[in-house]
């Protein structure tokens, strides 16, 4: 992996020797300029992942390097140097586009911190940058689109909520969009620029997603080697989605409650408060008020969650949107993968319009998406889905009506990996199932 450019701009030159030596030996390449103008140029022309630049500089000063960063465009995360006096200084290029300052005289530890900070923070700049560009390009706007009562309401609450730094809780059934409407929360409001982080809460223990949400100090536990920085202070003054937030157990729920009362807390293993200003979602398919009373979610860390609320319906409350769903999903599955598809049958029409959809319209995506991909016809049929036990896929999929339905679900694993060129991740994508799950079907087959 390519190591990191970093550009040292210091009038010292025992400070930027210092600076350069410290990073260096933490595995950087390094480059040094005497002061602000040649540091300039040397980022317009080279460009640097991260600059190390000092506040009090001639002809050129910190501030000066900050700005035109800035105003420029270039593509770099900056980090200030000041002493005690000139905090106020480092106040304001934080507040004109740095990421970080360090207070002179730094230990190399505090130096690679900030430094390893902002580069992280680029990191997730970066993916956001990709990630607005999918959703410009392929984002499933049509998901949260709809000519029902139920959709038109929440449409109207991301509208009047984005703006506000309110922490929203997002209810729903699987697979009803919700993770799209904290984007939506996200990407129209004030913060769109900033990181959007997320937290599967469901996926780690305890202790994992303690470390994952707070960070940890160097030698907190056992196989903690270095700090890690947590979601919370990675997503300042952005938004963190907290995602199946009702998942997280009681012995961590009062520290997050305090994390969102009070926008502090501590690192794991640590004792210095951290405050940021990090913008919550989360969501949740679960009856909440039923988990109280249980005594498996404290009370008022439902209060402090249940700040403002939005509810997603199930599609099979909303089938006035399933038409306009249909028609997205098929154009982008076409387009994706280069299939002359140009509609559906009426009958099909009807079979969607008539199906309960139990997992929402992330069914009704994988459905369209699995069936572009098998189908050789112009127009997709009922045969072409496979919606519940009784349905048969076609005999486009190389598949026949009167085989049970373990041989369907081989001949159907099979035909996908064909398509997708043996890539298992591809393929499970596809079929909606998990890499692990797919592999063990294989192996099922091979005995």
């Amino acid at each position: 992996m390519a190591k990191s450019r970093i550009l040292v701009i210091d009038d010292e030159t025992l400070m930027r020797e210092y600076v350069e030596e410290a990073l260096v030996r933490s595995g950087y390449d390094v480059t040094g300029a005497t002061n602000g103008r040649d540091g300039l140029q040397l980022l317009r022309d080279k460009g640097f992942d991260a600059v190390v630049t000092d506040l009090k500089m001639m002809p050129v000063d910190g501030i000066e390097v900050v700005r035109c960063i800035k105003e420029e465009k270039l593509d770099t995360r900056c980090i200030v140097m000041t002493a005690y006096g000139t905090i106020e200084t480092a106040v304001a290029a934080l507040k004109g586009g740095a990421d970080d300052y360090i207070l002179k005289p730094f230990t190399p530890d505090v130096l690679e911190l900030a430094v390893a900070r902002a580069l992280e923070r680029g990191r997730i700049a970066e993916e956001n940058r990709y990630l607005r560009a999918q959703l410009n390009r392929n984002y499933d706007c049509k998901a949260l689109t709809g000519r029902s009562a139920a959709m038109r309401k929440v449409y109207e609450a991301i509208d009047k909520v984005a703006s506000s730094r309110a922490t929203v809780l997002v209810r729903g059934e699987s697979g009803t969009g919700k993770e799209l409407v904290a984007h939506a929360l996200h990407y129209n409001g004030p913060r769109a620029e900033r990181p959007f982080i997320k937290v599967n809460c469901a996926a780690l223990s305890a202790g994992l997603l303690e470390s994952e949400l707070f960070g940890h100090e160097k030698g907190s536990f056992t196989g903690a080697h270095e700090r890690k920085i947590g979601r919370f202070e990675l997503a300042d003054s952005g938004t963190l989605l907290l995602d199946e937030v009702s998942e997280i157990g009681l012995e961590l729920q009062p520290k997050l409650l305090r994390a969102l009362q009070e926008r502090e807390f501590e690192r794991v293993g640590g004792v210095t408060s951290i405050q940021v200003d990090t913008r919550i979602v989360a969501t949740s398919n679960r009856n909440l008020e039923q988990a109280v009373e249980k005594g498996q979610i404290r009370e008022d860390l439902f209060f402090r969650l249940n700040v403002i609320q939005l509810v997603l319906p199930p599609l099979r409350d909303r089938k006035d949107d399933i038409p306009a769903l249909m028609d997205h999903f098929l154009e982008r599955y076409a387009r994706e993968n280069a299939r002359k598809i140009t509609g559906f049958a009426p009958e099909t029409r009807a079979l969607f319009l008539d199906y309960a959809w139990p997992g929402n319209v992330r069914e009704l995506q994988n459905a369209i998406e699995r069936a572009v991909v098998l189908s050789s016809d112009k127009v997709l049929r009922p045969d072409h889905f496979l919606l519940g036990a009784a349905r048969r896929p076609s005999g486009d999929a190389g598949l026949t009506a009167g085989v049970t339905l373990a041989e369907i679900e081989k001949q159907l694993i099979f035909k996908t990996l064909e398509y997708c060129k043996q890539n298992r991740t591809h393929a499970a994508k596809v079929l909606d199932i998990s890499v692990r799950t797919l592999r063990n079907k294989l192996k099922e087959y091979s005995q």
